[in-house]
């Protein structure tokens, strides 16, 4: 199996976009890229929109050659919308390019899913309906794709228990080597991580608890280095941390009270963590000529 991380905090924008080729097959997971509109009451940076427009090149690269395509959810920084999208780098030709003659493997866009998302799935659907292979809603079902098995786990809540940002699927591909792909669960909920502790891979890729949101994720350091630490001992897997612990300027104390020490996607490609959104205010100094300290460089 051949794992490629494209796009993730790490790397400069909000993504956790996969890209996998086992036994032939090749998986393009969660593919967007975006970036948060505002932190710190703050635009993105110069070098943040360049970054986005960067990753947007390279996910567009590996989409071409792509034969599956998996979404878990229909948040922008996991799928790429059909409008003109600024801080999503998105279009109607992007989003052709993603999907058109594609196998959709993808939540389902009616069933436990919040408001948001459901408009959002219903207007994905009305775009990609006539262009792809196919689609199959993989909620809790597997697909045997000839060498290599997709199983995806029933819908999980987006974050905690009764999250009000809805409901994610993981996904497991399988070629005797097992990957998961554990999108948006946060580390926060019981259901996600015991389907994780179950299905015992070899290599996790997933998304830390949203810590930068101060009182609004109070708790989450603790539940998620609990829950992570678990999934460590159970499973001895491999694990690949980025997402939104990685808006967290203080990320890399998340990964020291951890039993076994995670790479970000940028660790994992062998280059420098870069979280843009972290350092927000820093870059916005630097732009305007000021002095300002941050931990990777810029070039």
């Amino acid at each position: 199996m051949r794992i490629i991380p494209l796009a993730s905090e790490s790397l400069g924008v909000r993504s956790l976009a996969t890209f996998v080729e086992a036994s032939g097959i090749k998986v393009l997971i969660d593919p967007g890229v975006a970036l948060g509109p505002k932190r710190y009451g703050l635009p993105p940076a110069k070098v943040e929109i360049e970054t986005l427009h960067r990753m947007r090149r390279k996910l567009q690269g590996y989409a071409r050659r792509t034969d599956v395509v998996t979404i878990s959810h229909y948040h922008y920084d996991h799928h790429t919308p059909f409008f003109e999208g600024l801080y999503e780098s998105s279009s109607e030709a992007f989003a052709r390019e993603i999907y058109s003659g594609k196998l959709l493997l993808i939540k389902h866009p009616r069933e436990n899913i919040n408001f948001s998302q459901r408009k959002r799935a219903w207007a994905f659907m009305k775009n990609v309906e006539p262009i792809a292979e196919r689609i199959e809603f993989a909620d809790g079902r597997s697909f045997d794709l000839g060498g290599v098995t997709l199983e995806f786990s029933p819908a999980v809540p987006h974050g905690s228990e009764g999250s009000k940002l809805g409901f994610v699927v993981m996904v497991m591909i399988d070629d005797g080597f097992r990957l998961i792909h554990a999108s948006d669960i946060q580390l926060l909920n019981r259901k996600a991580v015991e389907w994780i502790v179950e299905k015992n891979p070899d290599l996790l890729i997933t998304g830390g608890p949203p810590t930068y949101l101060g009182k609004r994720a109070e708790g989450s350091w603790g539940t998620g280095v609990k829950n992570l630490n678990e999934i460590i001992r159970e499973t001895n897997a491999q694990i690949i941390l980025d997402h939104h612990i990685v808006r967290d300027k203080t990320y890399p104390r998340f990964f020291d009270e951890l039993e076994k020490r995670p790479k970000t996607f940028a660790g994992f490609l062998k280059v420098g963590d870069r979280p843009f959104e972290a350092y927000r205010r820093e870059l916005h100094r630097i732009e305007r000529g000021e002095k300002a300290e941050v931990p990777f460089r810029l070039e």
